[in-house]
């Protein structure tokens, strides 16, 4: 059967996203180190919320997300009307596309980046333009010397996925000096809270009129499941995304459950120190079995192996010992494994289980 209907220009030539693995055929419950989750799950005092607030399940949400806006403003000293709530990061990030590009126009990001970035482009009806990396790092002259006249829109993951690699301050503020007024400098900071010391981008947003910075609640706070996530960008950029945002785009499950998120401090204070710890023994440890890593600013570590056999052959070995981390072909890295950073009994079974493959190999 045929029809007369065809979607946009460019929307079938979009590659279905592939999550994480989340099973292993044969093994009842494997530890999941494929989607960079919190090991320790949420907030106690979220999961508290969320259980009150499906008590309303009947009613409407409030479409303007201020309790939740004003928790994040409260931690991060940031002002509340500058800041937007959205399904993950990722709608926001969607919306930003919408919003700005179009035929004719370029959305420009790095040759590892996040692999929505195209297809953010693609549904927009834009072109994606890929500028390349050095050493599996954002390199920024190759960004600044991509940017046409048709550049829209230029997405960073800082840290970036599937890399952990991130670019500082200084770095950040050459490329957003270097944004000619027509386009967005997109920070998108899903991973911003594993990196000590990183605003996320704030302050450059604070100081730019073409700056907007992203977060999620699905990394850190392990609301992977309520998907909500945020952005603070300049007051016209907010009013723009307002305007083509669904007016009730957040449950008032999910809200109650990112702020009570937001507002425990306890909880993640604990989990920093925790990924900050083994993220480091996960480096060290693959580092003496032979396997190269980059020093990560993430909750996750790019393992580097000789090549895609061995890396194929590790992630086979590690599935029988029942666990589950991410092949990252897509991104660029078919020689390479992501390993999310868990608990410490998590990262004895890794170390242990890559030190038996490579005793075997």
């Amino acid at each position: 059967m045929t029809t007369a209907l065809r979607p946009q220009p460019g929307i079938m030539d979009i590659a279905l996203y592939q999550g994480g693995a989340s099973k292993i055929d044969g093994q009842h419950d494997p530890l999941k180190l494929s989607s960079n989750e919190n090991p320790f799950g949420c907030s106690p005092e979220a999961i508290q919320a969320v259980a009150a607030a499906a008590e309303t399940m009947h009613r409407y949400p409030t479409t303007d997300h201020a309790p939740l806006r004003d928790a994040i403003a409260d931690v991060h000293g940031l002002p509340a009307e500058q800041i937007i709530c959205g399904v993950g990061s990722d709608e926001l990030l969607t919306l930003l596309a919408m919003a700005y590009a179009g035929p004719g126009d370029e959305v420009l990001y790095t040759e590892h980046g996040f692999s929505m970035y195209r297809i953010f482009a693609l549904s927009a009806g834009a072109a994606p333009v890929v500028a390349p990396e050095t050493d599996r790092c954002v390199d920024v002259d190759a960004l600044i010397a991509a940017i046409t006249p048709a550049t829209r829109l230029i997405y960073i993951a800082n840290p970036a996925n599937p890399t952990g690699t991130a670019l500082g301050t200084d770095q950040l503020a050459r490329l957003a000096d270097a944004v000619p007024a027509h386009c967005l400098l997109v920070l998108d900071g899903a991973y911003a809270e594993f990196f000590e010391g990183y605003d996320g981008g704030a302050g450059l947003v604070a100081a730019r009129d073409n700056v907007v910075m992203t977060r999620t609640f699905s990394k850190l706070y392990g609301l992977g499941g309520l998907r909500v996530g945020w952005a603070f960008a300049p007051r016209h950029v907010i009013d723009t995304l307002n305007r083509v945002r669904g007016p009730f785009n957040l449950s008032t499950v999910a809200l109650a459950g990112a702020e009570a998120a937001m507002r425990d401090r306890a909880f993640v204070d604990k989990c920093l120190r925790e990924n900050a710890e083994q993220r480091v023994r996960l480096t060290g440890g693959l580092r003496q079995l032979g396997i190269a890593c980059d020093d990560s600013r993430a909750n996750f570590v790019l393992a580097r192996f000789s090549d895609e056999a061995e890396a194929l052959a590790a992630d086979a070995h590690l599935k029988k010992s029942g666990i589950l981390v991410r092949l990252v072909k897509g991104y660029g890295f078919p020689q390479a494994l992501r390993i999310t950073v868990g608990g410490a009994e998590d990262m004895t079974r890794v170390l242990d289980a890559l030190a038996a493959f490579r005793g075997a190999t």
